[in-house]
């Protein structure tokens, strides 16, 4: 069956329509001096990408087969009909909402996320920045789709168009489209996302659908006079795929190191970001409120 998930796998045949965008969009960069592009930033960038597939085929599998096993003991039996996609996609976008929110508010999982948020360029191109160690934790947040009865087949090609569907949100050639971002994620929604201005820090985690941030309160609309300037609070300034992929590890065990306390060795794995011992609190809420 995991052989029919690849074959069916929506992302593979969405990859030539990657690379025209991103082809597209560095014309139109180059033609218009718009520098949304950075040769060594996008050839990382496409790097990360190609070392996320081969490490998805591992995760995936197994993951794949984890799923299946709780689909052994699933509560309800759902047809493939209409209705059930339809509960299937609310179901993923939850899950994400989630598994993309406490990867940006939990230390250990924002060191493997912080790898798509660590380029100072807004373009298709980083949406390829995946992470190489986010597909050993994210499929955690979705275990309980597959108890409910969603066969876990199409729980992984329901991943796959959130995906696609997120990989449009990496441009600035699209302003906001108005009503359709009070229910949908947009491309300026995402820019508050990849935002480093304390306002925009942790907001707007959304895949699909853009109601889970405004319900739980973490949604911020963009401000034209205050446009996002991307990357992270301290940038690497690497483009060696090796170094983005491993840094926030080196400073999360620098960290741990220099404290002497047990309990505040493991506040530096499940705070937040910024969170310090013996420092200054640099934590997102912090920083917000102390605008």
């Amino acid at each position: 069956m995991f052989n029919e998930a690849i074959d069916q796998d929506p992302t593979v045949f969405a990859i030539p329509v990657f690379i025209a965008c991103i082809l597209i969009e560095a014309f139109l960069d180059y033609r218009q001096q718009l520098k949304l592009y950075h040769s060594k930033d996008t050839a990382a960038c496409i790097s990360m990408g190609i070392g996320v597939v081969f490490i998805g085929l591992i995760t995936k599998t197994f993951y794949f087969f984890v799923f299946h096993l709780i689909y052994q003991f699933r509560i309800f039996e759902l047809e493939n009909i209409w209705w059930m996609w339809a509960l299937l996609f609310f179901a993923d976008d939850f899950s994400f909402y989630w598994h993309h929110r406490m990867s940006h508010q939990v230390r250990f999982l924002w060191a493997a996320h912080v790898q798509h948020h660590s380029s100072t360029k807004m373009n298709f191109s980083v949406a390829l920045r995946q992470s190489w160690m986010e597909p050993f934790y994210k499929y955690l947040f979705y275990l309980w789709i597959p108890l409910l009865g969603f066969n876990p087949l199409y729980i992984f090609i329901m991943q796959a168009f959130s995906l696609i569907y997120q990989f449009f949100q990496h441009t600035e050639l699209v302003r906001s489209l108005g009503p359709i971002g009070w229910v949908f994620n947009t491309p300026s929604h995402h820019r508050v996302h990849h935002a480093v201005q304390h306002k925009y820090l942790d907001r707007n985690h959304a895949g699909i659908l853009i109601i889970w941030d405004r319900l739980f309160g973490t949604f911020v609309k963009e401000d034209l006079k205050d446009l996002p300037v991307y990357g992270i609070t301290e940038n690497i300034k690497s483009y060696n795929p090796a170094i983005i992929a491993t840094h926030e590890y080196v400073n999360l065990w620098r960290d741990i190191k220099r404290a002497n306390k047990l309990s505040d060795k493991f506040k530096y794995l499940f705070y937040p970001p910024g969170w310090s011992h013996d420092g200054e609190n640099r934590t997102s809420n912090y920083l917000r409120r102390q605008l």
